[in-house]
């Protein structure tokens, strides 16, 4: 499957922006799809995940601020952000994975399919 993030952007923090991620398959429902997202010199960090039947597991770091949801109808994920935070600036990328063979995958080796990112950028 083929993924493709977009809205990324500059903002002030304690501002908001939302995420997509559109694919290419119409079995777009049967994947666990996943945010994460890198700050130079960082590894890759798990942000949210949201499972094909919609439960969703958050990151520490983002629990409360961020929200993950799916629209299988028009094979796309979002990842509304708000409060943010200087911290929070990094390149996002959305994931996917196959449903029945990872329950909740946090690490991005769990991943098989990858979009190319987008950049948030949080000023002070």
């Amino acid at each position: 499957v083929q993924l493709q993030a977009s809205g990324g952007g500059l903002v002030q923090a304690g501002g908001s922006l939302r995420l997509s991620c559109a694919g290419s398959e119409r079995t777009f429902s049967g994947y666990t799809m996943g945010w994460f997202r890198q700050a130079p010199g960082k590894e890759r960090e798990f942000i949210a995940l949201i499972r094909r039947s919609g439960v969703t597991y958050y990151a520490d770091s983002v629990k409360g601020r961020f929200t993950i949801s799916r629209d299988n109808a028009k094979n796309t994920v979002y990842l509304q952000m708000n409060s943010l935070k200087p911290e929070d600036t990094a390149v996002y990328y959305c994931a996917a994975t196959d449903s029945s063979r990872y329950s909740y995958p946090v690490n991005p080796q769990e991943y098989s399919y990858w979009g190319r990112g987008t950049q948030v950028t949080v000023s002070s």
